[in-house]
């Protein structure tokens, strides 16, 4: 995409349609995270009235350091680009899409006796939770995420705008079959195990040290049976309440941060 120049105020506002290969973030803090990460953008759009103070000011410093046009742009326009994304804060920006890992590309970041974790999410479809998983594992340090090129969501707008700038940290590594993904990992000397109704191990009785992985099933159906099969445990999350199960984002961000407290022990 080649940049637009940059608009004085009160032209209007850059309705050019997006380069087919690049994605649309709104909000501030994914606007934020994606300049502090040096995540090539192609403009800001910021709304014309807003207040530049606050992280808005340092977007637009930024933006200004990198020499990405900056576009005014009336409050309305900002409201159509980001209809059904959730708030857009006064500020959307139009960046290249992210990087996407094969499986050997993530487990080369590291050697023989370093000990990660690793999340897997098999069929996850709902962007929000996408979004949530990538916050919850960028704030626990996990190393990376792995997602089924098939039946899953991958990035959009709303899994940037839900992960609230963790999507521009954490590694993603896109695989087409999660079973021989689970094996490849297991020949590396990680433990598999998989959160799962039908789980008889509750999810703090299981050693998370070493090199572990966690899969989160999808909604609604939850982990395939098949790869329920090829994993070295099932888990439980015990219930105390009437409610007996939790959202994925929530069972990953429960088992994760139990991996966590065990590891800070060390």
């Amino acid at each position: 995409m080649r940049p637009s120049k940059p608009r004085r105020q009160g032209q209007g506002p850059d309705h050019t349609e997006a380069d087919p290969t690049s994605a649309l973030i709104v909000g501030r803090h994914p606007v934020m995270e994606a300049l502090r990460n040096r995540r090539p953008i192609a403009k800001i759009w910021v709304q014309v009235g807003s207040s530049r103070e606050g992280s808005l000011r340092e977007i637009i410093g930024l933006a200004r350091e990198a020499r990405i046009p900056i576009v005014d742009t009336p409050k309305a326009h900002l409201d159509g680009m980001a209809a059904g994304l959730g708030a857009h804060q006064g500020v959307a920006a139009a960046a290249s899409s992210h990087p996407i890992l094969n499986l050997d590309e993530l487990l080369g970041r590291w050697g023989p006796s370093d000990q990660p974790m690793l999340v897997l999410l098999d069929g996850i479809q709902d962007p929000h939770n996408f979004g949530a998983i990538l916050r919850v594992a960028e704030a626990a340090g996990v190393g990376g995420v792995i997602i089924p090129e098939r039946r899953a969501v991958g990035f959009t707008p709303v899994v940037d705008k839900s992960s609230a700038g963790a999507s521009e940290y954490v590694p993603v590594a896109r695989v087409v079959n999660m079973v021989r993904t689970i094996e490849a990992l297991q020949a590396k000397q990680f433990f598999v195990f998989a959160a799962d109704p039908a789980g008889t191990t509750p999810y703090t009785q299981v050693d998370w040290r070493g090199r572990v992985a966690l899969v989160i099933g999808g909604e609604g159906k939850g982990i395939r049976p098949l790869v329920r099969s090829r994993c070295d445990g099932l888990l439980s999350i015990p219930m105390a309440g009437r409610i007996q199960s939790l959202n994925a984002s929530a069972a990953a961000a429960a088992i994760v941060f139990e991996m966590v407290r065990q590891r800070s022990k060390d």
